[in-house]
């Protein structure tokens, strides 16, 4: 690869990060959906939504192997970075590290099987066990994080590989227009 092909990949990289972090902070998530505005509940929302991303990437493994990596590199020194400025000392941060990329993979599997199955039951399981996992039952609204979830993934689904190599990634707002009337179409009153 040549390094005019490396700085492509890293600047495509840093936009779609860039586009997922953004989302994740969306206060909808957090005031409606009732994810926990902690640093977990944040790093949660920034798993959720680059799965998504990378489950699509993974669709065209071939054009998108490099940039995927990129953006998982990239996720983990930017959460690496956050923990230092939180104050954790050098000799827990990789510790830290390897144990959010192991709860990362772990979400990963969970939330492709949980979109491949049909209905939001099992994804909604899924969410609660991870991103709701420090509430009360009861509290939050995972069945709601789940719908949102699918209709990004269908979003994600219908867009460009072309486009998505270069950074440029497209989210429905939570809660949009758009997501209400793919809701209401997916499961007629």
């Amino acid at each position: 690869m040549t390094s005019a092909q490396k700085r492509s990949i890293e600047a495509a990289a840093t936009k779609l990060y860039g586009h997922v972090v953004e989302q994740a902070r969306q206060p909808f998530f957090y005031l409606t959906l009732g994810v926990p505005d902690t640093p977990d509940g944040r790093f949660d929302m920034i798993a959720l939504h680059a799965a998504l991303l990378l489950r699509r990437l993974r669709r065209d493994r071939d054009s998108t192997e490099a940039v995927s990596q990129a953006v998982f590199d990239l996720m983990f020194a930017d959460m690496d970075q956050n923990l230092r400025e939180m104050g954790v000392g050098d000799l827990a941060v990789g510790k830290r590290i390897k144990a959010m990329a192991q709860g990362f993979y772990g979400r990963l599997a969970a939330y492709d099987v949980g979109l491949a199955a049909p209905g939001d039951e099992v994804l909604a399981d899924a969410l609660a066990r991870n991103v709701y996992r420090h509430r009360e039952r009861g509290e939050g609204d995972p069945t709601g994080l789940a719908g949102y979830m699918r209709r990004q993934a269908e979003r994600l689904d219908a867009q460009p590989v072309g486009a998505l190599v270069t950074g440029l990634v497209v989210f429905d707002p939570p809660g949009s227009e758009a997501e209400v009337r793919a809701d209401a179409a997916r499961h007629p009153a």
